[in-house]
Order: structure tokens, then C-alpha cells, then sequence
């Protein structure tokens, strides 16, 4: 999106905020080498900024550590604990980006990802889905995107030895995003 007007693609320069009641930030991770757990962490902010281009764009991302949740209560309590996201010492995890490529519909989304207070770069692959004015006036942008991450990288180290060999939990993380902007008044 180097040189890509945002008015080309229909959007607007400013501030856009987090549509959270029409937005997902899922994982899905590979549980015992047979099947996956997927989930979401359900409170999320996040604001994107446009500048004259799409090469302009800036995000920054919050994500509430204790609103993870894989539809499993009793996983859900071992994940916020000191064994993974240790939730009370680290209550959030962070992206602020570094940079944006591609074109139109296809981009990468550079930026550095905070989890338990550790830093890293990732790149978010993803797509443009277009921009919509909703009934009540509102201007919505929608994107989906999604990166892999290594858990161990973000020191999330806990696993345990399965009996045929292998272990419980796949480093490999999937990080999904299916969002949703509101161009601010």
C-alpha cells in the first residue's frame, strides 16, 4: 500500500475506532497434535489512523488478558494463570505497528506484539474487505488478517509430554483478526 490514495479505496484520513460489537480477535492452536482449540479475547480497543496513504496507516491495539476465553472454563482459568498469560502481573497484551505494504485489496501489517511484557515483531497477512455506510450514518471499514506466532517467544513455555510423545500444546499460534473501523466524527 505504498503509494495507494486512501480515498482510492473509499476510506478517509483521520482517526478510525474499534468496532468491538462487530469485531473478533480469535487464536487457534493445535491441542494434543490431533485436533485445535480455537477462542477469542473479547475486550479489545484499538484505533486506526490514515494518513493521505495506506502507507501512512498507524494501529495501535489493547487487548484485556483476562477476557480470553476458548469456551472452556476450567482451560480459560489455566491460560490466564502464571502458566501462560499470568494475567494479573501482565493485564494486557499490545500491537503497535511499524508499518503497512501491499495494494488495495492485499496487505502486511508490520508491528511489535506485547505479551507478558515481551516485545516482538510479527507481520499480519491480510485483506481489505471494503468500506460501507451503515443506516445510522456511521462509515465502517472492515479487514481481516492473521499472523503465526511462536508462544515460546513470548515466554509462554508451560507444556506437558504426551504418552505416544509429542506435546499437549503446539508452539504455533494463530492469531485471526476479523475487524471492524468507524471513521470518528
Amino acid at each position: 500500500m505504498t503509494a495507494t490514495s486512501v480515498e482510492t479505496v473509499g476510506l478517509s484520513q483521520g482517526t478510525w475506532n474499534f468496532d468491538a460489537a462487530h469485531s473478533t480477535v480469535g487464536f487457534t492452536v493445535r491441542h494434543a497434535g490431533i485436533s485445535k482449540v480455537r477462542g477469542q479475547f473479547t475486550d479489545v480497543d484499538a484505533t486506526l489512523t490514515l494518513g493521505k496513504t495506506l502507507a501512512d496507516a498507524a494501529v495501535t491495539a489493547t487487548i484485556q488478558a483476562n477476557s480470553f476465553n476458548s469456551g472452556d472454563a476450567n482451560r480459560d482459568g489455566h491460560v490466564r494463570g502464571a502458566d501462560f498469560l499470568e494475567v494479573e502481573e501482565h493485564p494486557t497484551l499490545t500491537f503497535t505497528s511499524t508499518g503497512v505494504s501491499g495494494d488495495e485489496g492485499d496487505f502486511e501489517l508490520a508491528g511489535e506484539l506485547t505479551i507478558r511484557g515481551i516485545s516482538k515483531p510479527v507481520t499480519f497477512k491480510g485483506e481489505f474487505n471494503g468500506v460501507a455506510v451503515d443506516p445510522f450514518g456511521a462509515t465502517r471499514a472492515g479487514f481481516e488478517a492473521k499472523t503465526v506466532i511462536s508462544r515460546k517467544e513470548f515466554g509462554l513455555t508451560w507444556n506437558a509430554a504426551l504418552e505416544a510423545g509429542g506435546v499437549l500444546v503446539s508452539d504455533k499460534v494463530t492469531i485471526t483478526l476479523d475487524v471492524a473501523f468507524v471513521k470518528a466524527a
